[in-house]
């Protein structure tokens, strides 16, 4: 009886410290297979940068209105692009500035502004061509050669340009008025530079908006990649949609009298002109040629 008790307890003893084992080695294989999950993780978006970088040349003040001025950019290539999505060919402003072009490519280019990785680009505050300091009325410049991912800012944009909520006022007119009066279209000429939104394809071909609406009927396949029609679509379209709907403010193109010119004589050579030409905002492009405007 004593031997039947005995080998009862030693069945169950067995069993007991049996159970415990097989726990730990239940545990221990799923941990293993928790820990080995994250590694096999692939995230296609890490790294992809959408914002513009900005060095820390610019103090809190400067980069507040840099970071500012570039958001405001990315909304109206934004708009330009949803523009031509809702109308394409039925819209004036594509067949003004695009004629009967694709539309795919204008789209793309702006939404290569709004979305392309912009890892490498930079804006800057500081002056390490020295343009800023030795050029007169110069805004900023893409350093091309020096440094194809950067450009700089001097302190001229920062007193002079307007944001996009007074477009239509002050008497500003698309047709008349500094294509780049504003922040967002002077941003979006100079990133149109940058081969990282650019890809070595946008370029002038159009100098003013007279010859970005020539340049649209002659040779629409340019127009597509000028950057000029680029600017002008983009500030157009967000005048008559946004800041002044179904109105806009593109204007008429005023003409410039010509005024006959005195002979100078050997009396009043020597005195300074009555009128003075404004001076003009320039950029170096790569090529080396100066554009100013």
């Amino acid at each position: 009886m004593m031997f039947k008790s005995t080998a009862a307890a030693m069945l169950l003893f067995g069993v007991a410290s049996a159970t415990p084992i097989q726990g730990r080695a239940e545990a221990s294989t799923t941990k293993s297979a928790s820990t080995s999950s994250p590694t096999s993780a692939y995230d296609w978006s890490e790294g992809w940068t959408k914002d513009y970088p900005i060095h820390q040349s610019c103090n809190a003040t400067l980069r507040h209105q840099l970071s500012n001025a570039l958001d405001e950019t990315v909304q109206l290539a934004q708009h330009a692009k949803d523009h031509i999505l809702r109308y394409g060919h039925k819209s004036e402003f594509v067949q003004k500035y695009f004629g009967n072009g694709s539309t795919a490519q204008p789209i793309g280019w702006y939404d290569r502004v709004v979305n392309a990785d912009k890892t490498g680009m930079l804006f800057r505050c500081d002056d390490p061509d020295k343009n800023c300091a030795t050029q007169d009325a110069w805004a900023g410049h893409w350093r091309g050669d020096n440094a194809t991912s950067e450009t700089v800012i001097c302190p001229l944009s920062f007193q002079i340009r307007r944001n996009l909520d007074s477009v239509c006022n002050l008497g500003y007119t698309v047709a008349n008025s500094k294509l780049n009066t504003f922040w967002a279209t002077d941003l979006l000429h100079r990133v149109l530079h940058v081969p990282v939104i650019s890809e070595e394809t946008v370029d002038h071909f159009a100098e003013n908006y007279t010859d970005a609406l020539a340049l649209a009927k002659k040779d629409p396949s340019k127009s597509a990649i000028d950057s000029d029609a680029l600017q002008y679509f983009a500030i157009d379209v967000w005048a008559y949609d946004i800041a002044a709907p179904g109105k806009g403010c593109t204007g008429e193109v005023e003409e410039e009298e010509e005024e006959e010119k005195p002979t100078a004589t050997k009396a009043d050579s020597s005195k300074p002109s009555a009128t003075k030409e404004a001076p003009k905002e320039c950029h170096t492009h790569d090529d080396g040629v100066v554009h100013c405007s």
